[in-house]
């Protein structure tokens, strides 16, 4: 049981650190980002995208984006999103391994419709 209790803390422990990061720095310089023109790119698959999405956004699926990469611009900023922000994760990798600089993962959709969101309130 008390292996339990401390395997429960240090998971705890790392999703608050997670939560207190994404808070100080990603969050804040995604909104600038995007601001400043970068192109919000949907992991999800077509069915999913079409349920729902940050308008605006590109949508190409983390099933394809090892073929659909050369439809992107190395130069551009990206921020990659997905349902829950593990696809993008994976996704905002492959981009890097393609050579591409300026890829930033934005986690769920809920997180990029957050900092959206912010961003019309403060126009």
């Amino acid at each position: 049981m008390k292996k339990f209790l401390v395997i429960i803390g240090i998971l705890l422990l790392i999703y608050i650190s997670y939560r207190i990061f994404r808070h100080m720095t990603l969050d804040e310089g995604l909104g600038k980002k995007i601001a400043n023109g970068a192109v919000i790119l949907d992991v999800r698959t077509k069915k999913e995208y079409h349920t729902g999405h940050v308008k605006g956004s590109v949508n190409i699926s983390l099933g394809t984006i090892r073929e659909r990469y050369v439809e992107l611009d190395t130069c551009q900023t990206y921020i990659t999103y997905c349902s829950h922000g593990l696809r993008s994760v994976k996704a905002e990798s492959i981009l890097k391994e393609k050579g591409f600089k300026k890829v930033f993962n934005g986690g769920a959709l809920s997180d990029i419709e957050e900092i959206v969101n912010t961003l019309k309130a403060k126009k």
